[in-house]
């Protein structure tokens, strides 16, 4: 689903009335377990960053450590930091461990919000 497609999902819903927003949460819920993309396991994968590694090779990497994650969800942050490396001439290793923050803290809200989703089922 595209940005666009979430922005007139939201809209639509807030267009609703009270009753029209029961019956589109309560489709949704009857829908998730249908149609739910696989979910991928809760843990990371061990892949150990190496001692030489270029941006892209460590986004590469940190995308199949964290497989739960969204590429889209990051693609900011993480381009921000790419930028910051070609264009403003950081040093690799610094944008490399700013996006393994990135990508900790984007699993650690992910699993904030998994835990909510099951907290609520």
């Amino acid at each position: 689903m595209s940005a666009n497609d979430e922005r007139e999902l939201l809209a639509a819903f807030a267009a609703m009335d009270e009753t029209g927003r029961r019956m589109l949460l309560e489709y949704a819920r009857f829908l998730r377990p249908r149609h739910a993309r696989p979910v991928a396991d809760a843990e990371p994968l061990d892949i150990a960053r190496p001692t030489s590694e270029s941006v892209v090779a460590a986004i590469r990497r940190l995308s199949a450590t964290y497989p739960m994650i969204e590429a889209d969800e990051l693609l900011h942050g993480a381009a921000d930091l790419m930028a910051a490396h070609v264009t403003g001439g950081r040093p690799a290793a610094a944008v490399i461990d700013d996006l393994e923050a990135l990508f900790s803290r984007r699993y650690a809200a992910w699993r904030e919000a998994r835990a909510g989703e099951d907290a609520g089922a």
